[in-house]
């Protein structure tokens, strides 16, 4: 690495002089007149210049380097860094009791890899209805996108499962972040879940963030409530003001929907499978 800096320093010192050089030479003569416009004439002595060959083309790709995707790892402005999101923490009021909801990003690593912990999960009435947990490798595949694999845990709706998980995150045109994973779970068991949303500038400081979560199950599991294809949906809007970036309390609205056998089956339970509710949360991150 130190003898590569050498190099482009050097190479870059040459193509510097010998742009000097040109310049010098084109503005010399008008500089001259400009400077003895006023003196007495006298015997002009011709110019001497030092030659400066151009710079060869490996000269310039050593000045200049392409420095690919790849290229990063490399550099010593890619330190190690931390970073943890709470993007939803918020209350509800419901039926049945108080709703708490928990969204939850963090990672440890470099621009190309890092490790991740996702969990999201509800309480209702003090009783943790929902709870899962992801540990995730992820490493950038290209610009604004990475591939995720690793296991997720569920810890609510009982009994506990654990699931294979691989997929992919970025940041789609026009700016939607999306994050598609897939599952594999004990006995062939097959789950999905997309996540997408969008940040609109209203001002410097206020954001309006829809957001949108689909759940789909390959086969069904009538213990813990889950039936086969599309189980539930979770549609939300919310305004948020941020005092600082890292902090920013929001209004907001949800509607969660279950659908086809899971909504069956939360209405033999007792329960409304489609369900509207006013949030207030904060937004944290550091």
């Amino acid at each position: 690495m130190a003898n590569r800096n050498r190099r482009r320093l050097s190479s870059m010192a040459r193509i510097a002089a010998a742009s000097i050089a040109s310049m010098a030479a084109c503005g010399g003569p008008a500089a001259a007149q400009h400077t003895h416009a006023h003196d007495a004439p006298a015997q002009d002595a011709p110019a001497q210049r030092p030659y400066l060959p151009p710079p060869t083309p490996e000269e310039r790709a050593a000045a200049f380097p392409d420095l690919g995707h790849e290229a990063l790892h490399e550099m010593h402005e890619d330190p190690f860094t931390t970073f943890v999101l709470f993007d939803r923490l918020e209350a509800q009021r419901a039926d049945g009791g108080d709703v708490v909801d928990w969204d939850v990003d963090a990672w440890a690593g470099r621009s190309l890899t890092k490790l991740r912990m996702r969990t999201e999960g509800q309480r209702r009435a003090g009783r943790t209805e929902d709870a899962d947990l992801e540990l995730l490798f992820s490493r950038s595949f290209a610009r604004w996108w990475d591939y995720v694999a690793g296991a997720r845990q569920d810890f609510r709706p009982e009994p506990d499962t654990t699931w294979a998980a691989f997929g992919v995150e970025g940041l789609a045109p026009y700016r939607f972040e999306i994050r598609a994973t897939g599952y594999v779970g004990e006995g062939g068991k097959t789950a999905a879940r997309v996540q997408t949303e969008y940040e609109l500038l209203m001002t410097n400081r206020l954001v309006l963030q829809p957001r949108v979560e689909l759940n789909w199950y390959g086969e069904a599991d009538p213990g813990r409530g889950i039936g086969s294809g599309l189980s539930d949906t979770d549609i939300g809007l919310r305004l948020r003001y941020e005092i600082r970036r890292e902090i920013a309390p929001y209004l907001g609205v949800t509607r969660e929907s279950k659908h086809g056998r899971t909504a069956d089956l939360a209405k033999a339970a007792g329960e409304d499978p489609n369900d509207t509710r006013f949030v207030v949360g904060i937004r944290l991150w550091f």
